[in-house]
Parts: structure tokens; C-alpha cells; sequence
């Protein structure tokens, strides 16, 4: 019997995360990633039974080492609200808008009406961002700095604010390399607008 380490798992979606970025979804073969991860496919499906998975598993890592810093200093901000809310902000669209970032989301929602790659990117990365955020700002109603709503909605509306004047135009091409003004700006006026919601 085979043993699975979380090791050699990292190892495979490390791997997949190059083989994906270099070749894109389609262009990719499980046969590169074993080879790039050092290992064979019998392996290699041992861990993941499909590449739509793989490539959610790729996706979902990068994008954890990029925002989880983000949210926990989200979590712990001794700032004011609306100073530690444009922080994340620029901080989540400078994410958002990366080629890589951009590359990805292109990919998913490309294939998402021919395959369950879609669900399964928005149950296991995306929906979690939500939760985390709303968890932030549960705690900012609890503390009468925001006005109470259903957090997870708040959430996804500030989530939704954010990308209106940068990630989408990006997804269709019609912006590209939004510089850290652009970010900044788009970051001061989707605030503004969440926290006119919001605020109390």
C-alpha cells in the first residue's frame, strides 16, 4: 500500500502550478507534471483523480500564499476601518490583477461550462475568502463600526466593489498591468462606496 505524505502533495501541486503557468490548462499533460514533480502518473492520480482537480489544488495554493497574509493582517489591523479596509483592498487587487492571477481565473471560467472545475474552485478557494473576510467584518459589526448585516454578503459586495473597476476589465483584456495608482484609486472608491453601505 502506497502511503500519501502532505509533502509529496505539495510537492505535485508545486509542480502543476509551473506546468500550468508555462502551458496553460489545456496545453498541460499529467505526464509534465509527473515528470516536473519527479514522479510517475500511477502516483501522481493516486492523489489527484483528475487534472480539472489538479489544477483547482495549483490555483487554490497560490492563491493561500498570496491572500492568507493579507487576511491575517486583516484580522489582526489595529487601524482605523477604513485604513485597514483600503490596505486589503490594494493589497487583494494587486493579487487579483497579476498576470498569473488574471491567467488563472481566464482558465477556470473558460472550461467551468464543460467541467466541475468551477464548483470545485469556488468551494474550496473562493467561498473560503468569503468566509474569512466576513468573519473580519462580523467583528467590526460586534464593535458597532460597521452596521449589521449578513457578513458573508457584506463580503461578497466589498469583494464585488474591488474588482468593478480593475479585475474584470482585466478578465475580458481591456486592462492590463493596472499600475499601483489605478490600484490604489479603484481600492479609495470601491471603500468608499462599501462603507456608505456599510457604515454607520
Amino acid at each position: 500500500m502506497r502511503v500519501r505524505t502532505e509533502a509529496k502533495r505539495e510537492t505535485i501541486v508545486e509542480a502543476a502550478a509551473a506546468v500550468f503557468l508555462e502551458a496553460g490548462f489545456e496545453g498541460a499533460s499529467m505526464t509534465q507534471i509527473a515528470t516536473r514533480a519527479g514522479t510517475s502518473k500511477r502516483t501522481l492520480y493516486g492523489y489527484f483523480p483528475s487534472k480539472e482537480e489538479l489544477f483547482v489544488a495549483a490555483a487554490h495554493s497560490v492563491a493561500v500564499q498570496f491572500m492568507d497574509p493579507v487576511l491575517a493582517t486583516l484580522a489582526q489591523s489595529k487601524d482605523d476601518l477604513p485604513t485597514a479596509l483600503q490596505r486589503m483592498g490594494e493589497d487583494t487587487l494587486a493579487f487579483l490583477c497579476s498576470a498569473q492571477s488574471v491567467q488563472v481565473w481566464q482558465t477556470i471560467i473558460g472550461i467551468s461550462g464543460r467541467s466541475d472545475i468551477g464548483q470545485l474552485f469556488f468551494q474550496s478557494g473562493y467561498d473560503q475568502g468569503m468566509q474569512h473576510i466576513g468573519a473580519f467584518l462580523q467583528a467590526q459589526m460586534d464593535q458597532g463600526r460597521l452596521r449589521h448585516a449578513d457578513p458573508i454578503a457584506a463580503a461578497r459586495h466589498l469583494v464585488g466593489l474591488l474588482g468593478a473597476e480593475t479585475q474584470v476589465p482585466c478578465l475580458f483584456g481591456a486592462l492590463k498591468n493596472p499600475s499601483p495608482e489605478q490600484l490604489r484609486d479603484a481600492a479609495r472608491r470601491a471603500m468608499q462606496v462599501f462603507l456608505g453601505g456599510y457604515g454607520v
